[in-house]
Order: structure tokens, then C-alpha cells, then sequence
């Protein structure tokens, strides 16, 4: 057993990932600042956060810290405080749409957040491994039809380019301190608790209550979606696996897919939904598939949802626990 901090712990993909662990008997400490970038009176937040929580908050293995990876003295107080064996960084500005739209802010969470963490995990001494969450954006335009870890980084926004700040900062302190790290690039993650308003989200909820699935530019853009409980599987063995260490990896589903079949998909599940196209309205990389043969390598990554049950799963729990906005 082990005792592993996640930053950004209550949070879509931590909540996932803190089920895995909690599962695995490691003691953990979720911190989390409570923050969501998306209008309250659209995004769900408050909902999702306690949906995500269900069946944690009761866990003796599981405590939960609030606080906010810019404040690095009380980042420093907690890490030396409690010691944590391993650090998974997952707290950040998480939408390339918001960080546009708020550069500021963007690189105080996603820069100096995690300078701030990082600096924790130095005063603490005790972290062995260090996971930073990164993401494909940090590749700019995809130059191949599928691209692995050796691609060129060179991102065309101010979202890519604060994650790919985070992961030199990274390495840089892992070769000065000591410790090892990770870096992991995962794309388009999708599922329940999700509150962040990515394609996905808006495309499922819009069909559920009634408004247009709308696709910029006929919905051609190819990403490469990734269920959140694939992503939380390979974050968890990035954890255990000796092959992890100092490495990167991309934790996709390994298969890119057309928006315009993510939108068919959802309206198989809702046949009356209108599909409406118009033109794009954002600068966004143009992407494609990740490889993950490196993950699958080392790691024993083995992703299993494709978008069919993905979004089948995504649409079902929705109904089961979603709020009544959206299944009333």
C-alpha cells in the first residue's frame, strides 16, 4: 500500500482514477480547489462533484484536502505534512476553449499551479514518482496520420502551450531532486461527471434535452476520444509499472474518430435529435490518432471503449444519476 496524493483529486478524471486506487487499498489524499471554468447554470458542476464523490466520502482510506495548487505554501504544508509515496498532478485549467479565453488564469493554475506542486513535492522529500498530466494539444498539428510520442511539440494555443511548460518543468525537477516522473498525454476524454463542456458533454446533453447537435465545419475534425475509465486505468499503472519511469506516454483509445460519428452515435440513442452544421468557431489542431504502442509496451495499457459503448455508458448513467435538467 502506498500513499498517493492527486491533485485535482475530486475532479472528473481523479474521481475515476481515486475509485482504481482506493480499490487497490492505497491510502489517498484528494486536494481539490472546487473550481469549474463553465457557467454554473449550464455545466451541472455542484451535481457532478457530489455524484463523483459517491461512495469516497466514507472510504477510511480516502481523505480529501481543499486547496489550490497557486498557493504554495499551503501546497507545501500539506505535501510535508502527510508525505505522500507518489504525486499524480491533475489539477488545471482543463479546456483549451477557456484557456483561450482566460490566458491569465491558465497559466497561474497550469504553470505556476504546477511550478507550486512541484515545489511541494521537493520539500516533501518522500515522492518516488511524480504523474503529470499533459495533453495532445502540446503537438500542435498532427503532421502524420497517427502520432506517437516522438512528434514534434509545437502547439498553436495557449492551453497546449502552458501543458507543455508543465512537462518541461517537470523532468527538470525530477532531474534535479531526484525523483521519477511521467508524463502522460491523454485526448478528448468523455464520460459521466464530466462538467467541462467538451464536445462530448455538449453533444450527449444537448440530444437529451432536445437542442441541436451542432458540428463546426461538418463535424470532419478526426480526435481521437478516450473514455475516462480507459485514461484512469493507465494513470493507475503508470503508478505501479518500473517501465513508467521518466517516460511519456500517449493514454488515447488508439483510434481517431470523425465528430461527425461521435454526433450519428449520440443520435442513435436519441433518434429525434437535429443535426445542424456551421462553420468552425475556434482556431483548434488539427489531430488524428495517437499511438499507444509505447503504453501498451511498458505499461500493459489496453484500452476497450470505443464510442459505441462509450457513449451507450455515457448516455445510461446520465439517465440513472444525472440531474433532473437533463432526464426530467
Amino acid at each position: 500500500m502506498s500513499k498517493i496524493l492527486i491533485t485535482g483529486g475530486c475532479g472528473f478524471i481523479g474521481s475515476h482514477l481515486a475509485r482504481i486506487l482506493c480499490a487497490q487499498k492505497h491510502e489517498l489524499l484528494l486536494l481539490d480547489a472546487y473550481l469549474n471554468y463553465i457557467s454554473p447554470f449550464i455545466s451541472h458542476y455542484q451535481h457532478f462533484l457530489k455524484a463523483r464523490m459517491a461512495g469516497l466520502l466514507d472510504r477510511p482510506n480516502v481523505r480529501i484536502e481543499r486547496g489550490d495548487i497557486r498557493v504554495q505554501k499551503r501546497i507545501q504544508q500539506i505535501m510535508t505534512e502527510w508525505r505522500p509515496d507518489a504525486v499524480v498532478h491533475l489539477a488545471a485549467l482543463p479546456s483549451a476553449k477557456e484557456a483561450t479565453l482566460y490566458p491569465t488564469e491558465a497559466l497561474q493554475i497550469n504553470v505556476d499551479g504546477t511550478l507550486s506542486v512541484l515545489e511541494g513535492v521537493r520539500a516533501a522529500g518522500s515522492v518516488k514518482r511524480f504523474i503529470f498530466a499533459s495533453s495532445s494539444f502540446v503537438y500542435g498539428h498532427f503532421k502524420s496520420a497517427e502520432a506517437d510520442e516522438t512528434h514534434p511539440t509545437d502547439p498553436i494555443d495557449v492551453y497546449g502551450g502552458t501543458k507543455l511548460t508543465g512537462e518541461i518543468l517537470t523532468k527538470s525537477y525530477a532531474k534535479a531532486h531526484g525523483f521519477e516522473y511521467t508524463i502522460v498525454r491523454p485526448s478528448a476524454v468523455y464520460g459521466f461527471g464530466d462538467a467541462n463542456r467538451r464536445v462530448s458533454q455538449i453533444l450527449i446533453e444537448n440530444a437529451m434535452t432536445g437542442k441541436s447537435l451542432v458540428l463546426h465545419e461538418g463535424g470532419k475534425s478526426r480526435i481521437d476520444f478516450t473514455y475516462a475509465a480507459d485514461l484512469a486505468d493507465g494513470l493507475a499503472r503508470c503508478l505501479e509499472r518500473p517501465g513508467a519511469a521518466n517516460e511519456i506516454f500517449n493514454l488515447t483509445r488508439g483510434r481517431a474518430r470523425e465528430v461527425r460519428e461521435f454526433a450519428l452515435e449520440v443520435k442513435r440513442h436519441f433518434p429525434h435529435a437535429r443535426i445542424e452544421e456551421r462553420p468552425s468557431d475556434a482556431a483548434r489542431p488539427e489531430r488524428g490518432t495517437l499511438s499507444i504502442a509505447k503504453a501498451r509496451e511498458l505499461l500493459g495499457y489496453a484500452p476497450s471503449v470505443d464510442i459505441e459503448s462509450g457513449i451507450a455508458s455515457y448516455v445510461a448513467d446520465l439517465k440513472e444519476r444525472g440531474p433532473r435538467e437533463l432526464v426530467s
